[in-house]
């Protein structure tokens, strides 16, 4: 499975150069996916901050199978392309079910008097499935599942 994501990032307005980690784009936008047999409150947990308990202690970000890992994610990837590959089992990656984008830091967390957060943010998530038989149909049950409508020409 590959995850890409995309996004458009406002600059930071009247900034002449930037000599911060934050200081040019708007936000950040990450993407997460749950790991198998991970519980969705637990997932929520893991990438939201506001949804943790105060006893909350993280059982680690990434896992087995990624190229680059959660970790690194960010730092491979080019402004604001996310891009990151998973190789594992058929019935792991059905188990996972969920993946999250949220946001990260950027210069409405330190001008808010502009009111950054109440911007909505333009992206786009591309998930890509591949498996090794050819012969296999994985566009079925995944188009089934989420839904997409069938289209019929005359």
């Amino acid at each position: 499975m590959r995850v890409t994501l995309s996004y458009f990032v406002e600059p930071s307005p009247g900034a002449r150069g930037w000599t911060r980690k934050y200081g040019y784009q708007s936000h950040g936008l990450r993407f997460a996916v749950r790991k198998p047999l991970e519980a969705v409150p637990v997932f929520a947990q893991r990438i939201n901050r506001a949804a943790r308990e105060e006893d909350y202690e993280s059982a680690g970000l990434g896992g087995p199978g990624w190229r680059f890992g959660y970790a690194n994610r960010s730092l491979t990837s080019i402004g604001s392309l996310h891009c990151d590959t998973w190789r594992g089992r058929a019935v792991d990656l059905a188990s996972r079910g969920h993946i999250a984008v949220y946001p990260t830091m950027g210069w409405w967390n330190k001008r808010p008097q502009l009111e950054g957060w109440k911007k909505s943010a333009k992206y786009s998530l591309i998930v890509t499935i591949e498996t090794p038989n050819v012969e296999t149909d994985i566009y079925t049950p995944v188009a089934t599942k989420i839904g997409i409508p069938v289209g019929i020409e005359i």
